[in-house]
């Protein structure tokens, strides 16, 4: 199946959290669905420590207490190949 061939249209839904899996199951049960790609959102509290973990990260890795990986490096990870 080739999802960039065909023309298709995007929803996005919010709905409560205990008819969350019944809503998935029952969109992925229909034959016309291609795709269904679910994603928790972020409370404001899991957005503001990641954001301040972030931030620390940065602060270490400018007094030297933190390596980082190289651009080339992080790239061939994100494609799975070598460059």
């Amino acid at each position: 199946m080739n999802l960039t061939a065909e023309k298709m249209k995007q929803l996005i839904v919010y709905i409560n959290d205990t008819s969350y899996k019944q809503f998935v199951d029952l969109v992925k049960s229909l034959s016309y669905v291609r795709k269904v790609e679910a994603f928790d959102e972020m409370t404001k509290v899991e957005v503001t420590n990641s954001i301040k973990t972030g931030l620390k990260e940065v602060k270490q890795f400018k007094k030297g207490q933190l390596k980082t990986t190289s651009t080339k490096d992080f790239l061939n990870e994100l494609s799975g190949s070598a460059y």
